[in-house]
């Protein structure tokens, strides 16, 4: 019986995906180069900056003037986190659940904490989440195991007794290292590499109330 629920937050607990396609589309629009479509942003808006920059500019991290496009997306990014950003449906409800059969509940994210917490609460959930660990909270991002495990130290349970959800492969990964359930967030943006279905996930989430029937049944 899990006694601690985690979530990632990109793509798991919110949509922020037109927040982020709008920052990269203005960083694209700076350098003149095409504007993305919503849909072909979506799926690696879980990647993070990483993904972002991979569909937009072809980059990735190692490569030169990636460093200065980071800097340039996320000054962009910060002046707009919540225009659009919403609780996927069904989240409301499901915390609301958690809450009233006596879970605990917690975020972990590689997003870091300079947009974590001004999302969060912009979401009213800052204040209602046992616990909020960032990228930059642990010694290492996920898919090493560091923020699961600091998450479970902060709210008090063993990673025995947690479950872990999110909707990158990267996510399942995490969970499998901290010894903790790993579930897959279905409704989310799951990439476009290793199908779902193959990330090892203990199960698969269609949507949100699919983890209400999954304790109920525990």
């Amino acid at each position: 019986m899990a006694e601690l629920v985690l979530f990632d937050l990109d793509g798991t607990l919110a949509d922020t995906a037109l927040d982020l396609g709008a920052a990269l589309n203005r960083l694209l629009a700076e350098s003149g180069r095409p504007l993305l479509p919503p849909e072909r942003i979506r799926p690696h808006v879980s990647a993070g900056v990483r993904g972002l920059l991979g569909i937009g500019f072809g980059l990735k991290p190692e490569d030169d003037g990636f460093g200065e496009l980071r800097q340039r997306f996320l000054d962009f990014y910060e002046e707009s986190l919540c225009a659009t950003t919403r609780l996927f449906e069904g989240i409301p409800e499901l915390l609301d659940g958690l809450e009233a059969r006596g879970h605990s509940w917690g975020v972990v994210t590689n997003k870091t904490s300079r947009y974590t917490l001004p999302v969060l609460s912009g979401l009213c959930l800052a204040k209602r989440a046992a616990c909020i660990v960032s990228g930059d909270s642990a010694p290492r991002p996920k898919p090493a195991p560091d923020p699961l495990l600091l998450a479970c130290s902060i709210a008090g349970f063993t990673p025995a007794r947690t479950l872990y959800i999110g909707d990158d492969l990267r996510d399942i990964q995490a969970a499998r290292a901290a010894g903790m359930g790993a579930l897959a967030a279905a409704w989310g943006y799951l990439g476009e590499e290793l199908p779902v279905e193959e990330w090892g996930a203990d199960a698969i989430l269609a949507e949100p109330q699919a983890l209400e029937r999954l304790l109920e049944g525990a």
